[in-house]
């Protein structure tokens, strides 16, 4: 019984692990004042008739601190990808001079800072949300396991280490998000 339950230990850290992983991604795009590449990684171009990642399109530069950009491979392709980030609701306006599309990254104002903190928290609770969701599972497989003969002083110290990986998770989020908090607070 022993294995079945380090397996679902293993398959509960996997799965948080990509919980945070996400997270993780999600608030690289929310923008910190600074330009950077990452900020147009969730914007998908219309690439003759199909949705496609921009990068899998253009490169992704930035200049300096408050300039993004974007080099089309092919010179056609400049009007759609100024179209896409339009789309993409970033509040980023590209300029097309014919070769690339230059984006200038505004400052923050303070109001625009605190929704941005508004959004980073809102991205931790969806995570924390998927952690309890892993813990459900994992509490769902080792009463499973009860039923299957599993002894209940085994079950419970088994349901008190999930719940002691999923304090460490939500921890974890926490940690991140208060991070990015100070990154985006920071003028």
């Amino acid at each position: 019984m022993t294995e079945e339950l380090n397996m679902i230990y293993d398959d509960f850290k996997v799965s948080n692990s990509k919980t945070l992983s996400h997270l993780e991604s999600e608030l690289t795009k929310i923008r910190a004042g600074k330009a950077s590449p990452a900020m147009l990684g969730g914007v998908m171009v219309d690439y003759y008739g199909s949705m496609t990642p921009l990068q899998q399109v253009a490169n992704v530069n930035t200049s300096d601190a408050r300039t993004i950009l974007v080099q089309p491979w092919e010179k056609a392709m400049l009007n759609e990808i100024a179209r896409g980030i339009i789309n993409s609701n970033l509040g980023l306006n590209p300029q097309n001079n014919g070769e690339q599309l230059i984006i200038t990254v505004p400052p923050l104002t303070e109001e625009r800072r605190r929704e941005l903190v508004k959004r980073a928290k809102g991205e931790a609770e969806n995570a924390k949300v998927g952690v309890r969701n892993n813990r459900k599972d994992a509490i769902d497989m080792i009463k499973d396991l009860k039923n299957d003969g599993l002894s209940e002083d085994m079950a419970k110290s088994a349901e008190e280490e999930v719940q002691k990986i999923t304090n460490g998770a939500i921890k974890k989020i926490d940690e991140l998000v208060e991070i990015k908090e100070k990154d985006i607070m920071t003028v």
